[in-house]
């Protein structure tokens, strides 16, 4: 997709494009980890509650500034979180540890050790480290580290552009009332969420398409300039109104990789590169279209995105007991929608069942198990992998 450099803020949720490594040590100087006071550790050894050490309290550490004076043998001084270790200390004696005195005595109850409450230079860090390898997505806590060592543009893949379309005579936008025989295109606007939540563009081109084979190839047509990516949905099942395969077909350069896959709900899709840029063609139902989305879309779009190893096409996985028996789909993996359910120890799936067609079983689910190609079924009480929806 090409590199791009960004300003840190909009870095989140970017892919990187080359392996970043720290211009500098984090921490640059040792400081303090908790507030109290800078010492040599020797001064404190043997301090107890019933017989404290006592050392002469000689000022304070300002913050965001070079310590003013070093400690002496038997001194200390003022020191708050984070602020820079003074030269001639080695350690930090926690102020719940000590009491001062009206003479500037401070009275240390506990011994520290060379080191204690103290972060040292480069601990965090050593510069010239290599931080992240290029392909990683980056995280909220990988954009504070970029931060602390003053990244401020990292390199980073262009994100993808992917073209969301859908067609059907009987769809009608989101604003309209529908009328006999009519729906809303709900499609779109669901998938363009899930191109979202994988971090790329969509990009609503071309509205929603009639059942008319030259409105449907020019919007493909056009898609094909803007995008790197194209969906579609609807029309892609074998009838006579049905015109995508047609259309896409009629594209120069195209190329119909698959028409139909091995999957439930989801079995009509198309996949097809046309001069280069791949095109996935989505079931009209909406439970399909984003279960498709799911298994086949996101993993696609990772790698448009420059992910080195592409994660799972789910937010993630946990194990769950099945709560009734769920019979397979022949000749098919078959994916069934679940809502987790805990009963004391026990997270169970509870199967969400209901026709493609529907979108509610799909929003009371929480993500999906998959019964694998040639199983006949699972049984109530087994073990399943629950993947989960992005949350």
């Amino acid at each position: 997709m090409g590199v791009e450099a960004v300003d840190l803020s909009d870095a989140r949720g970017r892919v990187l494009a080359e392996a970043v490594a720290a211009p500098e040590a984090a921490p640059a100087f040792a400081r303090a980890t908790m507030d109290g006071y800078a010492v040599r550790a020797v001064d404190t050894f043997g301090a107890t509650p019933g017989m404290p050490q006592y050392l002469a309290l000689v000022g304070e550490v300002p913050m965001g500034a070079a310590p003013e004076r070093p400690v002496h043998p038997g001194e200390a001084l003022r020191l708050a979180t984070g602020g820079m270790l003074p030269p001639g200390a080695d350690a930090v004696v926690m102020l719940e540890y000590t009491a001062e005195h009206p003479d500037r005595s401070l009275e240390v109850r506990r011994a520290v050790a060379p080191g204690e409450n103290l972060l040292q230079p480069g601990e965090d860090v050593e510069a010239g480290a290599v931080l992240f390898s290029g392909g990683r997505r980056l995280r909220s806590q990988d954009v504070g580290l970029l931060a602390a060592l003053g990244v401020a543009a990292p390199k980073v893949h262009r994100r993808p552009r992917v073209a969301v379309l859908s067609s059907g005579d009987e769809l009608v936008p989101l604003t309209a009332g529908p009328g006999p025989g009519q729906v809303r295109d709900s499609n779109a606007w669901m998938v363009a969420a899930q191109v979202a939540e994988a971090a790329c563009l969509p990009l609503p081109v071309g509205g929603l398409l009639p059942d008319d084979f030259a409105a449907i190839r020019g919007a493909l047509a056009r898609a094909l300039t803007e995008a790197d990516l194209i969906l579609i949905s609807g029309g892609s099942s074998v009838g006579t109104r049905d015109l995508t395969l047609k259309a896409i077909q009629d594209l120069p350069g195209a190329e119909i990789l698959a028409h139909g896959v091995a999957i439930r709900p989801g079995k009509p899709t198309i996949l097809a590169d046309v001069g280069g840029k791949p095109l996935l063609g989505l079931p009209g139902h909406p439970a399909s279209a984003a279960v498709v989305m799911e298994v086949l879309g996101k993993p696609l779009l990772a790698r448009l995105a420059g992910l080195s190893e592409p994660p799972p096409p789910w937010a993630g996985t946990v194990t769950a007991t099945l709560s009734r028996n769920l019979a397979g789909a022949g000749g098919r993996e078959d994916f069934v929608r679940v809502k987790l359910r805990r009963e004391g120890d026990t997270l169970f799936a509870d199967p969400v069942l209901g026709p493609s067609g529907l979108l509610s079983p799909m929003v009371k689910s929480d993500g999906l198990v998959m019964i694998p190609l040639g199983t006949e079924g699972l049984n109530r009480d087994e073990t399943v992998t629950v993947r989960l929806f992005a949350g």
